[in-house]
């Protein structure tokens, strides 16, 4: 089954940007008299990932803060430009056996930035010429929750001929963390209450050779309504009908508009609904499925919302249903 996808306005996107790029002085185009910066970010790491690259990390800012993205310094020069929902980047074509300092600010949508975060630092290990054998495998991998938005980690040492460099965290195929060479464990944050992760772990050398993933950890963090509203798609319904499945629900409340949905049919994914910018449903939503198997056939269907972080949220209730002739 192939995603559907409303119509997109890009052009009227691209031309509002250009004009807040040619006239930054104009008041739509940033907060009316915010002369006040954002926080610095915190957490800030640096982890040399091989002999020629750098995985910067830090926490995201307060949804208080309005931080519209994030500037990524090196040693005092700017490398990257990132969005406000990236809190990671790779700094890449350093030197080997170099050590440097990295270190981060927040921008808001005035204009305003933040103070620079503490400086972190990290040294790159010597080049390996010629080596092309990638590390083995983690071959387990645990996790365990420690509350709502925290995980930890933990997995077998890999083993490598040139000697592993770096621990590379991954969710839902994306990259989202990295460890050290002697490190066998590491605690994730900023996760989603209520809401069920899929991670593996890669090991990686000094010539940015990756292992295969280790085997994938299942964790679902505990609901926490202090700390936020659940992530599933509420009043989730499915009525039959001959050749179709009609499905509603109502959408989370996520920070912003969720634009990206994944239905499941007897526990197996089978389609993704996406929406268009100017179709992204905020309260009830709605989506017909079509479908050519045989009438008596019994389906389970449940649904789940990809959250501003990039991760799956929450399932919704589970339906079933029989189809009809």
């Amino acid at each position: 089954m192939r995603p559907i996808t409303a119509p997109r306005r890009a052009g009227a996107v691209l031309a509002a940007l250009a004009l807040c790029l040619a006239a930054p002085a104009l008041s739509a185009c940033g907060a009316d008299g915010d002369t006040t910066p954002p926080h610095a970010p915190a957490g800030l790491s640096a982890q040399a990932g091989s002999a020629t690259s750098v995985h910067v990390m830090w926490e995201s800012a307060a949804p208080g803060d309005g931080v519209t993205g994030y500037q990524v310094f090196q040693d005092g020069r700017l490398v990257r430009e990132l969005p406000a929902e990236k809190t990671m980047t790779d700094v890449t074509g350093l030197t080997p056996q170099t050590a440097y300092a990295f270190t981060v600010r927040a921008r808001d949508a005035a204009g305003n930035r933040s103070a620079e975060a503490p400086a972190a630092r990290a040294t790159t290990p010597a080049a390996k010429p010629e080596d092309h054998a990638p590390p083995t495998a983690p071959s387990t991998t645990t996790g365990r929750t420690e509350g709502p938005r925290t995980v930890r980690l933990s997995w077998t040492p890999a083993t490598d001929d040139t000697g592993v460099t770096a621990y590379d965290v991954y969710q839902g195929g994306i990259r989202i963390h990295t460890a050290g060479a002697a490190e066998d464990s590491t605690t994730l944050t900023d996760l989603q209450p209520g809401t069920a992760y899929s991670f593996t772990v890669r090991a990686r050398d000094g010539s940015d050779n990756s292992s295969p993933d280790g085997p994938p950890v299942a964790v679902t963090t505990p609901g926490d309504p202090a700390q936020g509203p659940g992530t599933a798609p509420g009043a989730f319904t499915a009525a039959a009908s001959p050749g179709a499945v009609e499905l509603g629900w109502t959408a989370p409340d996520a920070g912003r508009g969720t634009d990206e949905y994944q239905l499941y049919v007897n526990d197996r994914p089978v389609t993704v609904i996406r929406f268009g910018a100017g179709a992204v449903p905020k309260g009830r939503a709605s989506y017909r499925l079509t479908t050519t198997e045989p009438a008596g056939t019994a389906w389970t269907l449940k649904l789940r919302a990809r959250l501003p972080d990039g991760n799956w949220g929450a399932f919704s209730e589970e339906r079933r249903i029989t189809l009809p002739g």
